[in-house]
């Protein structure tokens, strides 16, 4: 069989793999797909570095479908280019519970895959941290003959990606920074799931990325196989600007409802697929892998061949410089100092009063010295989230060794870029800004827990200490968000030991983001406890026969201390505990558990936002939290007004006893 021939029947495999697992499923996408094979095919066959045998080997291109939706279309290159996770069981049973098969692409339970995508736009922005992961490896570790990091990342988008807000926060901040080796195929079929795209935009999608600083490049014919091969050449013989390639393609390609929005979310039934494959010339039975395919298509023997000569330049490059190849190493197994302790700056009780963000830039910049892999900037408020790496450079054009990333007001765009430094791996991203704009950064986060990816969010100014800036800056309902997503944790330290100790457990937690929530205000030194800091909550305060237990998180702390002291001059004894983490405590042993909060004890609970997340420890004794939205004031007289004070903390206590 000739080439062409062979390589239209390879991509005939792509489409009727799709179109026979989502009729098997009864539900699901095969319209992109239909349209997509092609580009698929070209990209995977002749452009991306990657080993079926090993999906997570460093050197390999990153790819990531950011239209999710069309997940076929990559299970289908998986099973095709040689990955022995997703078989053919995996596609005849597509959506269905225990196989790799998931209605979107989900980066842990399916090797090959470089990112969870679903939430449109957020794997394009992804790939923008990935990019910028490899120019900033690349700027600091590669050397003369070594180019040891030097891959492109790819994305594949659909309209609904472009139309996302986060697709302009992502393609800006890539533009600005030329990331030269990041190519976005658009799947520009102009139909979108309600309607064609021009009943819903009317912008020109090229003319914006030209703004933006991108290479644009068009494709007249998405099943012109030379002619995407020849716009990816192109996009890759430039290195100034990232590109875009719009691809015109039809959706539900040969399908009785090509070019309609009936092809975007709904099998094509049995009579369709009958009628789809017939208009594709298709003769076998479903799932069916013609045997020239499998070998045409067979990416091991070039995987391999591939990673070896990754690795000798490796062991060349580590015999060459040796020190730069240990820290290497180390960077991409993810390595952290066997004492991280150690290197923590030190504060004494009692010792002058500091704010938690003040003392989390202190900590910033003594782990920057022993952990190369920390790095990340926030949106455009670097100075009020003290998350600069002094010393560290900024990452720019032509600078992207920077260790400092200018991110602009682009919460969500900054997190999702997070996100991508740290799935390309050895990095380890933070990313900053206040409390309350978790509301902009929140989707990002949520993904960070799924994919499990240990990106340390710094948000400051985390209650209604805060102040005058008034209720649109107070945070009130955030920590109650953050904490309801799964894997997460969410720290908020009382002083500044517990936020040295809070960075240490963020660097070590892996299974998933760490939120740190910190205060604009001074707060007292307390007494320090790393172990108990770092099992989620512990006693600050005891008191023999204690008659109740104040707990409390972050500046309200002190406020129990305070209080605790009052109560035991008017013969209440109280003991106070600090939690930082509530997911950290709840995983503690049972027999932890009690210690610290004595069963048959009462509870109250103080925390200067919402109420809902202590319930749960305080087993129906009263919260002490906020009702409303906060209001324009200093610090003082909000926490005085909303009852954060002694004598209210006194007050509620006594009525609880």
């Amino acid at each position: 069989m000739s080439d062409g021939n062979v390589s239209q029947l390879s991509v005939n495999t792509i489409r009727t793999l799709a179109i026979d697992a989502v009729q098997a499923a009864n539900s699901g996408h095969p319209g992109a797909p239909l349209g997509m094979a092609p580009m698929g095919y070209v990209l995977w066959q002749k452009f991306l570095r990657h080993n079926p045998a090993h999906p997570e080997w460093p050197g390999r291109d990153r790819f990531v479908l950011s239209a999710g939706h069309a997940s076929m279309l990559i299970y289908s290159l998986l099973h095709l280019t040689g990955y022995e996770a997703m078989t053919l069981d995996d596609i005849k049973n597509f959506r269905q519970w225990g196989y790799h098969t998931p209605g979107h692409p989900e980066f842990f339970h399916t090797k090959g895959l470089d990112a969870t995508t679903g939430p449109l736009g957020q794997g394009a922005a992804m790939t923008v941290g990935m990019a910028m992961a490899e120019a900033h490896l690349a700027a600091r570790y590669n050397r003369p003959q070594f180019p040891i990091f030097d891959n492109h990342t790819y994305g594949i988008l659909g309209d609904g990606d472009l139309q996302e807000g986060i697709n302009h926060e992502a393609a800006a901040l890539a533009g600005h920074l030329k990331l030269g080796k990041l190519i976005w195929l658009h799947d520009d079929n102009q139909i979108q799931l309600d309607t064609p795209t021009d009943k819903a935009e009317s912008e020109d999608t090229a003319a914006r990325f030209r703004s933006y600083g991108w290479n644009v490049l068009k494709v007249a014919d998405g099943n012109n196989l030379d002619e995407i091969a020849q716009a990816i050449e192109q996009a890759r013989a430039q290195s100034e600007r990232p590109t875009l390639i719009q691809v015109r393609t039809v959706i539900g390609f040969g399908s009785p409802r090509a070019g309609t929005s009936k092809a975007h979310g709904e099998p094509l039934g049995a009579e369709g697929v009958a009628e789809t494959k017939k208009a594709l010339g298709w003769e076998y039975p479903a799932f069916t892998v013609p045997a020239e395919v499998a070998a045409h298509m067979n990416a091991r023997a070039r995987g391999a061949q591939l990673e070896a000569d990754w690795e000798k330049l490796m062991a060349d490059y580590r015999a060459a410089h040796p020190e730069l190849g240990k820290e290497v190493d180390a960077l991409l197994a993810r390595e952290l100092p066997a004492d991280l302790m150690a290197a923590l700056p030190g504060y004494e009780e009692g010792g002058k009063a500091v704010a938690t963000r003040t003392a989390s830039g202190d900590v910033i910049n003594a782990l920057a010295k022993v952990v190369p892999g920390l790095m990340g900037g926030s949106a455009d408020l670097s100075g009020s989230t003290k998350t600069t790496i002094k010393d560290g450079g900024e990452m720019q054009a032509g600078q992207m060794d920077g260790r400092n990333v200018l991110f602009g007001v682009r919460e969500f765009g900054m997190s999702a870029a997070g996100n991508g430094l740290s799935l390309y791996g050895g990095l380890r991203p933070l990313v900053g800004t206040f409390l309350v704009f978790a509301d902009y950064l929140k989707p990002a986060f949520r993904l960070s827990a799924i994919q499990m990816q240990p990106v340390t969010y710094v948000l400051t100014h985390d209650s209604i200490g805060l102040g005058e800036d008034g209720p649109t800056h107070q945070p009130i309902d955030q920590l109650a968000m953050l904490r309801a997503v799964p894997g997460a944790h969410v720290i908020r330290p009382a002083d500044a030991n517990e936020t040295a100790a809070a960075w240490v457990m963020a660097l070590e937690y892996d299974k998933g983001p760490t939120a740190l929530a910190l205060s604009r205000q001074d707060l007292p030194i307390l007494p320090r406890n790393f172990d108990g800091v770092k099992k989620g909550a512990y006693v600050v305060r005891d008191a023999e026969n204690a008659q109740v237990i104040l707990l409390a998180s972050g500046s309200e702390v002190s406020l129990a201390l305070d209080s605790a002291a009052k109560l035991a001059e008017e013969g209440v004894a109280a003991r106070v505990v600090s939690m930082p983490c509530m997911e950290v405590f709840r995983e503690q042993e049972q027999s932890y558990r009690d210690s610290v909060l004595t069963p048959g004890v009462g509870r109250v609970a103080i925390e200067a936002g919402s109420k809902q997340p202590w319930y749960e420890w305080t087993l129906g004794g009263p919260v002490i939290g906020m009702d409303g939205f906060g209001a324009s004031a200093p610090a003082k007289v909000l926490f005085e007004k909303f009852g954060f004070s002694v004598e209210n903390v006194v007050k509620v206590v006594k009525e609880a006893l």
